[in-house]
């Protein structure tokens, strides 16, 4: 092993946000930061499916789909989302990715970094369908396109959205999102 190695594997192991390299998503290789992130050791994930990492297994199938796109058109892919630690609780985390196969199958390997929001932003009881929905508003995307990505109609989102808006006690999208990411609005 040359200097240079030992350089990168010492950046990879002590690297202040959680990395991973997975294999159509399954954890090859990932940081202490990462696996304590999630409540394991590293040992614990190397050969997992990231789908034990996801609060529901319809969440790790549907993220697959809005992330391959990206991944194909530009090499990169980032988002805030929900995961679930071992012990079941739920944390906002932010996700960015690149693709090392992005030609032909972006998934087949690619690296990723998380950070935890957690001690910034707090998790409020909302189903899967309205994290799906908070997801895709923090992303700016209207309710046609958000109606489009998780097969639903417009109108259903716009439902989603009002009762969103009710139950936090905001008047618009940016009062929400303000309120979910646990910031001054």
């Amino acid at each position: 092993m040359t200097a240079q190695d030992d350089l990168h594997l010492l950046a990879f192991q002590h690297a202040p946000v959680g990395l991973v390299v997975t294999e159509s998503r399954v954890v090859r290789a990932c940081n202490p930061c990462f696996a304590e992130m999630f409540g394991y050791r590293s040992d614990e994930l190397i050969d997992r499916s990231f789908a034990i990492l996801y609060p529901s297994f319809e969440e790790f199938v549907r993220i697959r789909d809005v992330g391959v796109e990206p991944l194909k058109k530009n090499n990169r892919y980032s988002d805030e989302r929900i995961m679930a630690r071992k012990d079941g609780s739920l944390f906002w985390c932010r996700v960015r990715g690149h693709s090392l196969t992005r030609d032909d199958d972006p998934l087949r390997r690619a690296v990723w970094s998380f950070s935890d929001l957690s001690p910034v932003r707090q998790v409020l009881a909302l189903s899967v369908r309205e994290r799906q929905i908070v997801m895709h508003l923090g992303e700016g995307r209207t309710s046609k396109e958000i109606g489009r990505m998780l097969s639903i109609s417009p109108r259903t989102v716009e439902a989603y959205r009002a009762r969103l808006l009710k139950k936090c006690g905001a008047s618009n999208v940016a009062e929400l999102l303000s309120h979910l990411s646990s910031m001054p609005g």
